[in-house]
């Protein structure tokens, strides 16, 4: 039998919700079910720039499990999910999460796990810039934050490896 995830990518270059919806389609699957995070102009009451996300090199490897597992808990045929690292404005797309099952129930059961496990477990963090100048990491390991004058940490270089 094969697996159900069609795709689990980190990448740089910006996300297609079109993409993954033709890579969930398949003639047994009768519903599917989307989730689409966007870069909000807010945070904490904070008016967002922009934002930067980075990740760790285990990232790819966590999202194809956190994929496999939503797929594996909830009765679906078909996975998809994406997300997006490097530098992002207000409004673009950092994360899509597509599922396909026989109906609308699992794959929308399934897609919440997905987003839930995702933000939970995948090492992807986010520096985010406000319009006062100031930065705040988001997602990092408790006691992680780097100092001002360290480097942060920065993407692998092939961000475009992972399951598909």
């Amino acid at each position: 039998m094969t697996s159900p995830v069609r795709a689990a990518r980190i990448t740089e270059v910006p996300l297609s919700v079109d993409r993954l919806l033709g890579l969930v389609r398949d003639p047994a699957v009768g519903g599917i079910a989307l989730f689409v995070g966007v870069v909000r102009d807010h945070d904490s009451g904070a008016p967002v720039v922009s934002l930067d996300y980075t990740q760790h090199p285990t990232a790819v490897a966590t999202l194809a499990r956190c994929a496999q597992e939503a797929a594996a808990a909830h009765d679906v045929l078909t996975v998809a999910v994406e997300h997006r690292v490097g530098h992002l404005e207000v409004g673009d797309l950092a994360v899509v999460v597509a599922v396909g099952a026989v109906h609308r129930g699992p794959a929308l059961a399934a897609c919440a796990h997905l987003i839930h496990s995702l933000k939970a477990e995948v090492p992807i963090w986010k520096e985010q810039r406000f319009t006062s100048g100031t930065t705040a990491w988001v997602g990092l390991p408790e006691g992680d934050e780097p100092d001002a004058d360290e480097p942060k940490p920065t993407a692998p270089t092939d961000v475009r490896t992972g399951v598909s």
